[in-house]
This record gives C-alpha cells, structure tokens and sequence, in this order.
C-alpha cells in the first residue's frame, strides 16, 4: 500500500517556505554592514542616477521603476567584469551579493520618472518591432528585457552602438541585433524610444 499522504506533506512544505521567505530582495537585510553603510552606499547611486529618478547626464540611464532582473544582472556583470564601466564596476566592486539584489530591487520598486513636457514621440521606425520581442509591449520591459520606453536619446543610442562595435559583450543577441542594423536604423528607433 502506498503512502497517499507524502503529495500533501509536500505540499505544505512549499508553502511554509514560501510564507517563510521576504516578499522580494528589498527585505533582504545584506549582511556585509550595517543598514546606514548600505545606504549611504545607495545615496552614492544617486550623485549620477538623479535623486528623483532623472539622471543627472542624458548619458546615464534611469534605473528607478526598471526591471529588478535587468538591474541585477548588470550589477552582476559590472562586479564580475562582464560589463566594463569604470564607475559601475568600481560602485559594483562595493556591494556585497546580497547588497547586489537588494540594491535592484530597491531602484526596482521607485516609479519611472514622468516624460518631460518637450518629449514627442515619432512614428515607429520599421526596425523597432524587432525589439519589442524581448522589450515587451510598449517598450517596457520584463523578465527577459529592461524597459527602454523614456529611456533618454543619447543613452539608448549609444548603447545600441557599443552593442553593434563589440564594445558591450554581456548580451550575445543584442550584439548581434545591433550589428545587423545600420546606424541610421539605430538612431530612429533612439529617437522613437526616447518619446514614448
């Protein structure tokens, strides 16, 4: 006779653990110092990122409101070398593991900085479509992709350029999208991105 209990018992196990466990990484306390020294680490984000979400150069990208994903893994990829940005991989070298996701989900959770009056968005380059498989609906973003959807000109297009030189390797398939489509492709979908 077998034991008809062992699917219920699992069961249950699951959900312990899963009520047992912080509803996201924002809960995680790191455990590589104290709350003040990571977040002082955090106020450091902002001297570029904006203290309000809008970075202080059209260069930087916002994070606020971006995928929690996205942002570790390229906290990730700035820490192991995967990414090189001299700063990002000098502030990633501060972060322990733990303060790595931590710190994700807390740009995660703040909301996407409002579009600036000025911001006019144009028809849809023909090329765009191909990036709204992985960017999802409208360009904001999910699980495989970060939202580009107000993401500034001037970063949007140079991202796309150091994806299509060879510059940026951590994406194997945005390297190879890029370098498929010609600069002039690369700045209208920038354009077309930036207004949305």
């Amino acid at each position: 006779m077998t034991n008809n209990h062992v699917p219920t018992v699992f069961g249950i196990l699951v959900v312990l653990a899963a009520l047992a466990a912080p509803a996201n990484a924002a809960e995680v306390t790191p455990n590589s110092g104290s709350p003040a020294e990571f977040g002082a680490k955090l106020l450091v984000c902002n001297i570029c990122h904006g203290e309000n979400g809008v970075p202080k150069n059209a260069t930087i990208p916002v994070i606020g409101g971006q995928q929690e994903s996205y942002l570790v893994k390229q906290l990730h990829d700035f820490s192991s070398g995967d990414r090189n940005f001299e700063v990002m991989s000098w502030m990633a070298s501060t972060l322990s593991q733990a303060e790595l996701g931590a710190a994700a989900a807390n740009f995660a959770k703040k909301s996407w900085p409002a579009r600036s009056a000025g911001a006019a968005s144009t028809s849809p380059p023909a090329m765009v479509a191909v990036c709204e498989v992985c960017h999802q609906q409208n360009f904001v973003g999910g699980l495989p992709a970060p939202r580009l959807a107000g993401q500034s000109y001037e970063y949007l297009v140079e991202a796309m350029r150091r994806f299509a030189q060879g510059e940026r390797t951590n994406n194997a398939d945005m390297m190879k999208i890029m370098a498929a489509i010609s600069p002039a492709e690369r700045e209208a979908m920038a354009r077309y991105l930036s207004g949305l």
